[in-house]
C-alpha cells in the first residue's frame, strides 16, 4: 500500500461483496431485459450494472479494479452501445423510414425487439460504461496543475512560451 492509497482491506466488506454481487448483476440484468414490460429498462439496469464494478473496487480496491477492468473494455462498452444504438435507428432509414422507425425492421415483432435492443444493446451499455468510467475518473483525482491559474498552467505545458505569466500585449 502506497502512502497515497486510502484502501483497508476489511474482510467483513470484501466477504459480504463476493456474496453479494451475482444478486445485484443479476438484479441489473433483470431490470433492463424486462424493462419493456414492467418498470425499469436500460438506464436504470445499467446503473446498477455499473454499481457492480463500483461495490468490487470499494472491496478489493480501485486501482485493481482498474487494472482488471481495462480503459479499453469500459470505452469499448460505451462506443459499442452507441454503435448499437445507431445501427439499429439507421437500419429503418436504409428500408426507407425514419430514425428508430422499428415497424420497418424484418424481424418477427419489430417494435418490441427494436425497442429491446435499443435498451439492452445500447443503452444499457451506454449507462453501465459512463458509470463506471466517471468513477474511475474521479476516482484517479486531480494534479496541482489542475487548479493553478490559467497563466502558470499554460507556461508548465508550453516551453516556448514567455515564462513572465504576460500576453504579448501586457506591459
Amino acid at each position: 500500500m502506497s502512502a497515497g492509497d486510502s484502501y483497508t482491506e476489511s474482510q467483513v466488506i470484501m466477504s459480504t461483496v463476493k456474496i453479494v454481487t451475482p444478486f445485484v448483476l443479476t438484479y441489473g440484468l433483470f431490470i433492463t431485459f424486462h424493462g419493456a414490460d414492467a418498470p425499469g429498462g436500460g438506464f436504470q439496469g445499467g446503473a446498477v450494472i455499473g454499481v457492480v464494478v463500483l461495490m468490487l473496487a470499494f472491496a478489493f480496491g480501485i486501482e485493481p479494479t482498474r487494472e482488471w477492468l481495462d480503459n479499453r473494455v469500459v470505452t469499448g462498452l460505451i462506443a459499442g452501445g452507441v454503435l448499437a444504438f445507431g445501427a439499429i435507428g439507421l437500419a429503418s432509414m436504409l428500408l426507407g423510414g425514419a430514425f428508430l422507425q422499428y415497424e420497418l425492421l424484418p424481424i418477427h415483432h419489430p417494435s418490441r425487439y427494436g425497442i429491446e435492443g435499443i435498451e439492452i444493446l445500447g443503452i444499457a451499455a451506454i449507462v453501465s460504461g459512463t458509470v463506471i468510467g466517471l468513477f474511475f475518473a474521479t476516482a484517479a483525482g486531480f494534479t496541482a496543475d489542475a487548479f493553478a491559474p490559467s497563466d502558470e498552467r499554460i507556461e508548465t505545458q508550453r516551453d516556448d512560451r514567455p515564462r513572465t505569466g504576460r500576453t504579448e500585449g501586457e506591459e
